[in-house]
């Protein structure tokens, strides 16, 4: 499934949602960011502020100083599709030129897009869209089970040592007065010794 991956390399987190941005679906669309909007646009009522926003000049910068720092962390990260009409690309390569900033939308936003675009490859490239969304939720709430064992094997750790400092106590306590005994029976007798 290597365009769910693809998709998934553009998912970003912006203002606490999970979003892709105008271009990047203009380009698994295959159709131009213009042309995109324009459908938005026209169909405006049905893109409200939680299904679609603008990013601000700062949010967009931030964005892309990110993808740069990844981008230069790893040799050369390419963005590879099945699709036979798209080349590789690099994860950074649409983001020259911008005038406006983008329009970032949210999973229900990219679900409602699909009441909008109509051609079969809108359609296809819809369902793996959400896919990619759903294996994305899939992770981050792996994610989030590990952190919470974790947290649940910290927690008994702590509580073993708990016990075992109070075992190694006892077991002081113990040895203390098993040797308290034995200097009392190898003490030296004074008195009266009787013989047997």
């Amino acid at each position: 499934m290597q365009i769910i991956k693809s998709i998934q390399n553009r998912i970003y987190e912006i203002r606490g949602e999970r979003v892709m941005l105008d271009f990047d679906l203009a380009l698994l669309y295959e159709v131009e960011t213009r042309i995109l909007n324009q459908a938005v646009k026209r169909n405006l009522k049905r893109f409200p502020d939680d299904f679609m926003f603008q990013l601000t000049k700062y949010e967009f910068e931030n964005l892309r100083a990110q993808i740069e720092n990844l981008n230069q962390g790893m040799s050369s990260q390419f963005v590879m599709t099945n699709t036979p009409n798209l080349k590789s690309q690099s994860v950074t390569s649409s983001w020259g030129g911008t005038r406006k900033m983008p329009y970032a939308f949210t999973e229900q936003g990219v679900a409602m897009l699909s009441g909008i675009l109509k051609s079969d490859k809108a359609i296809n490239m819809n369902i793996a869209i959400m896919r990619a969304f759903v294996d994305v939720r899939k992770i981050l709430l792996k994610q989030s089970n590990i952190h919470e064992q974790l947290t649940e094997i910290k927690e008994r750790i702590g509580e073993h040592d708990v016990q075992l400092n109070e075992l190694y106590d006892a077991m002081e306590n113990l040895i203390e007065e098993k040797i308290a005994q034995l200097k009392w029976n190898d003490r030296q007798r004074i008195g009266f010794k009787i013989k047997e």
